[in-house]
């Protein structure tokens, strides 16, 4: 379907800018920060209101523009569309906004309501995509389900590996383990957007 299709190149579009955004915001932060060691929020929270936030947004915005063109584009044999990944994709797309909109502390500050606020957004942002993914993937073309499925397990083991770097790892490479599940994250979008992008209703295959 045209919708289904542009669906698709809204959200690469979107999520190709969200990644641009990101290495500027990376690029202009410059206060000797590590990012081996800081998270993206420690970079964001030092240039408030810069592209790292609105990164997020485009990120939240291009998954806004997934969830319409999954409920119609489920395969011909699964079952109706799986709310709970629709839902669980709304959680990313909200837990993204809040974290866009809610400032954690700066890097090494106690942390403050705005910042628990922050880091359990993000939490619910980070486990909520895999199960989504988890989810929807016995709803695509099987080559696209294996890929969706494997990167949402990779996503789980980074997130336990950020959550041991957090605590009894002493923040060890915290900021390289948590940008590593973005990544992930962020190619499991672009498996569903190339989907949606290269489905063809079948009548026109035939």
């Amino acid at each position: 379907m045209r919708g289904t299709r542009n669906s698709g190149l809204l959200a690469l579009g979107g999520i190709a800018l969200a990644a641009l955004l990101a290495v500027i915001g990376h690029l202009e932060v410059n206060e000797g920060l590590n990012p081996w060691a800081l998270t993206v929020s420690d970079y964001a929270v030092s240039d408030r209101g810069g592209v790292i936030d609105v990164a997020m947004v485009v990120l939240a915005a291009a998954t806004a523009v997934l969830l319409p063109a999954l409920w119609h584009a489920h395969r011909p044999s699964a079952a109706r569309p799986n709310r709970a990944a629709e839902a669980l994709l709304a959680a990313w797309v909200g837990g993204l906004l809040l974290a866009a909109v809610v400032p954690t502390n700066e890097p090494g500050l106690p942390m403050d309501a705005a910042a628990y606020v922050h880091r359990y957004a993000s939490v619910v942002a980070f486990l909520a995509l895999p199960v989504a993914g988890w989810l929807l993937a016995r709803r695509l073309p099987d080559a696209a389900g294996r890929r969706v499925r494997g990167l949402a397990t990779a996503s789980v083991a980074l997130a336990a590996a950020m959550v041991w770097s957090a605590y009894p790892g002493d923040r060890l490479l915290l900021g390289l383990v948590e940008r590593l599940l973005i990544l992930t994250e962020v190619a499991m979008l672009v498996v569903v957007a190339l989907t949606l992008l290269r489905r063809v209703t079948p009548a026109r295959a035939a």
